[in-house]
């Protein structure tokens, strides 16, 4: 690291299936990954949107769910020591005189690698902004979509909108640092882990949260500063103050920052070749479902395939002048020791 600046081998935009196996690939060959994604923990769209929905079509798997699936990957490349940045967007890639690229995240972080790869399957997920007019003048000085720093948050009057995992389990990290603290749900139903429900039904019990079904109208505040949340409810409307709101609206896909970066593009998908699927800047790669090319599966398995080819490409630009020798993982007891097994 020089300065301010994360030095690696290659970077890995997008943390799902695909990315995860893509660093076991790198690390069999020597090569340091950093791991980037928008969400807040690995698996992508397995983990986000289908954790506990079976996979049939995974190989040696019968059956597998999508957070097992994460699971297992996140064992497999424990060996090779990936360093993961969560709830980050990469903004900008850039190639330098020296053939390098940086890569600038939305938390203001600087990476230089010698190899990109994009994993990032449909594109990044994106918030759903609520429709409450006005939103965009406080979001990021008081309305946040993500939880970056817990400490934006301590001894402030928070309230949480939503009724999923992520608006649950941030009801119960929070309540312990914030001044007040107020989940709100249009229902009395969630679709949430059934122990964070109760745990969160227990702290309204004791006081020290206040759960209310209705939803957010209107915001008050100045200079990106709210102050209170009006809220629409059957018995009426009510105004109450806060100085922090969080909305968990779920997600939407968006090939976001990507379309700026100059690369060949498909019907919103990144051109690669099958050969290395290398896109058309050399030195950024693309595998797993944002990208494109003649008879594409959109398949983990196919990314799986399409994340070994390109290690192989990759490894030659970052150790030029070193020679491969393709290697069995049965059979191989160098490749064995890496990962702990000999």
């Amino acid at each position: 690291m020089s300065g301010n600046e994360i030095v690696t081998d290659v970077v890995v935009i997008g943390g799902g299936p695909v990315g995860l196996f893509s660093v076991f690939e790198l690390g069999l060959l020597d090569l340091k990954c950093h791991v980037i994604d928008i969400l807040d923990r690995p698996g992508g769209q397995c983990a986000e949107l289908y954790p506990e929905k079976p996979i049939y079509d995974i190989p040696g798997f019968p059956v597998v769910t999508g957070q097992e699936l994460t699971d297992n990957l996140l064992k497999q490349i424990a060996p090779f020591n990936a360093e993961f940045h969560y709830n980050r967007m990469v903004n900008s890639v850039e190639k330098q005189a020296d053939g390098t690229f940086r890569l600038v995240t939305d938390a203001d972080e600087t990476f230089i690698a010698k190899v990109v790869v994009i994993a990032a399957g449909g594109g990044s997920f994106q918030p759903k902004r609520p429709p409450v007019e006005g939103i965009e003048a406080f979001e990021g000085k008081s309305v946040y979509y993500a939880v970056r720093k817990m400490d934006d948050f301590r001894d402030q009057d928070v309230v949480i909108v939503g009724g999923g995992d992520s608006a649950l389990d941030w009801t119960l990290n929070l309540q312990p640092i914030a001044r007040s603290l107020t989940l709100v749900h249009r229902r009395d139903a969630f679709k949430a882990a059934p122990a964070s429900v109760n745990r969160m039904k227990e702290l309204v019990m004791e006081g020290k949260i206040n759960f209310l079904l209705g939803q957010v109208s209107k915001l008050d505040g100045e200079n990106g500063q709210i102050n209170h949340v009006h809220l629409t409810m059957d018995a009426g409307d009510l105004s109450i103050p806060a100085t922090r709101l969080l909305p968990f609206f779920g997600l939407t896909m968006k090939l976001g920052p990507v379309a700026d970066w100059g690369l060949d593009l498909n019907d919103n998908l990144i051109v690669v070749d099958t050969e290395k699927f290398e896109t058309s800047v050399p030195g950024i790669f693309a595998i797993g479902d944002i990208n494109h090319y003649p008879g594409k599966l959109k398949l983990i398995l196919s990314g799986f395939h399409e994340a070994a080819l390109m290690a192989q490409a990759a490894k030659k630009i970052v150790s030029p002048d070193e020679r491969v020798i393709f290697q069995y993982t049965t059979s191989s007891t160098k490749l064995q020791k890496k990962l702990g097994v000999a």
